[in-house]
């Protein structure tokens, strides 16, 4: 982690074709970010998870889940909430949730 960076942690969902693209498979950016949380597909066909590392690497996700998605993608909207800063990471890792 960054020196004299906070922590923060951000829940998001995102909309559009993001199923069965292999968007879940690309969030791993996150790991390549040096972030941690999950992601996971939900019932009414969108992604949803929580990413939790220093700020300037979430806003950078948080890009990358607005913008850039998988290669098969076609994100139409990236909604985050419950954004706040957190004195300890609660994951271990980044990892894909059935």
């Amino acid at each position: 982690m960054a020196e004299g960076e906070g922590l923060f942690s951000v829940d998001y969902e995102v909309s559009g074709r993001v199923q069965g693209v292999f968007f879940r498979k690309y969030t791993q950016e996150a790991k390549r970010l040096g972030l941690v949380g999950w992601v996971q597909n939900t019932s009414h066909g969108t992604v949803q998870g929580q990413i939790q590392g220093p700020a300037a690497r979430v806003r950078e996700m948080q890009e990358w889940l607005r913008k850039i998605g998988s290669p098969q993608s076609c994100i139409s909207q990236a909604e985050f909430s419950n954004e706040k800063k957190i004195v300890a990471l609660e994951h271990q890792d980044f990892k894909i949730l059935q």
